[in-house]
């Protein structure tokens, strides 16, 4: 079945944060909607005939999670990323960014050190800061136009109240995809200092081509023992709503931990479509991504193309993977308001500020092109009419 990502699908009056908050963000709902990480695309079709046939019965109650559903995430996790995985290390979550807050709960004590990458995903800055932990920044830096781990700041700001290290692979907003070297390399030097790894893999499935993801814990059996690893279908399938994400834990006695942290919440429930949509993306919806990916990359060309021929003063960070793309205004030599300011009443568009990315995110914006190219089209006329005369 060849599927249509050319279509505009009208999400407005659905309460989609994207589309009818955009006043509440920006000041008005002129902008053009490229922030919020969901896509514009119809939720592929094996999934809505599965909640809408579950649907049908008219009694919505407690939900349980059969062996089939564990079956769904090894196969998928072992088609995709080559990892083979027991269905036994698998666990709950409902969002990777409450899994993340449950991690820091259950491994870590106040007043611990957890280090993050910046820039990055921005709800890590307050899932430890919020927790009573302390934030230690580990910036990443541009070399050659691609992003990398700044290896020697890293050891530098390890000491004996370093407890945790939030990993995002593939990177957010970066577009970054680790090698299986980078990611033996920190591997290791958190199993050497004894750092819990959190690895949050959401957007492992949006990988660009060439390019592969290896997932941290497939690397060596000591990492694995040292890392939790978060995924989802939310990104990858557009079921954020959904509210459903796994855990990959090999190392029992951390996932006991954190299984009774889960249970303390009362939050190992789950949502009863997201279960059933969970299950059906990882066991029938990989022909539906293999399209959504050729034609996301299409979309990623066209920016790079139209910002090296009409915009050159904005640098594209070529993504590896994810469907964000991480523009670099840094030439214009504008304060954070202006570049702001020039966006939205200037441009009407609606991107994500870089600095709430941290440390490095100031002069950047991050744009999302998951969504038909007649909009991306739009969205680039829309920034060279704020640009041009720049």
């Amino acid at each position: 079945m060849k599927y249509n990502f050319d279509e505009q699908i009208d999400r407005s009056n659905t309460n989609a944060v994207k589309y009818d908050f955009r006043d509440k963000v920006f000041g008005t709902k002129e902008v053009l909607p490229m922030w919020v990480a969901d896509m514009d695309f119809k939720t592929p079709d094996v999934i809505v005939q599965a909640v809408q046939e579950r649907a049908k019965h008219e009694i919505y109650g407690y939900t349980g999670r059969t062996d089939s559903f564990a079956q769904s995430v090894t196969s998928w996790v072992k088609q995709r990323h080559g990892w083979s995985i027991d269905s036994n290390w698998i666990s709950f979550s409902p969002g990777v960014v409450p899994a993340l807050a449950m991690a820091v709960l259950a491994f870590t004590q106040p007043g611990d050190k957890i280090i993050a990458q910046t820039p990055v995903y921005f709800p890590f800055f307050n899932t430890i800061a919020d927790n009573g932990r302390q934030l230690v920044i580990n910036p990443l830096r541009i070399v050659n136009e691609r992003y990398e781990m700044d290896w020697d700041d890293l050891e530098k700001k390890i000491d004996s109240r370093t407890s945790m290290l939030f990993l995002c692979s593939p990177h957010n907003p970066t577009g970054r995809v680790w090698s299986k070297e980078e990611l033996q390399r920190l591997g290791e030097i958190c199993v050497k200092n004894d750092i819990l790894i959190v690895a949050d893999e959401i957007h492992s499935d949006l990988i660009l081509k060439p390019n592969k993801h290896t997932p941290i814990a497939s690397i060596s059996e000591e990492i694995a023992q040292q890392t939790i690893t978060t995924i989802a279908p939310s990104k990858t399938f557009n079921i954020a709503g959904l509210a459903s994400s796994v855990l990959i834990i090999p190392n029992k006695k951390l996932q006991t931990k954190y299984e009774n942290m889960l249970n303390n919440l009362h939050l190992g429930m789950g949502n009863l479509f997201g279960i059933i949509a969970l299950e059906a993306a990882y066991s029938h919806g990989a022909a539906w991504l293999d399209q959504m990916l050729d034609y996301l990359t299409e979309n990623v060309d066209y920016v790079a193309n139209y910002l090296e021929e009409h915009l050159p003063m904005v640098k594209l960070i070529k993504p590896e993977g994810t469907y964000l793309l991480w523009l670099d205004f840094r030439e214009l030599k504008l304060s954070n308001e202006e570049l702001r300011k020039l966006m939205i009443e200037k441009g009407k568009l609606g991107f994500n500020d870089g600095i709430i990315f941290g440390k490095g995110g100031k002069g950047f914006q991050r744009m999302n092109v998951a969504c038909p190219k007649s909009t991306v089209i739009e969205g680039m006329q829309r920034l060279h009419k704020a640009l041009g005369d720049m």
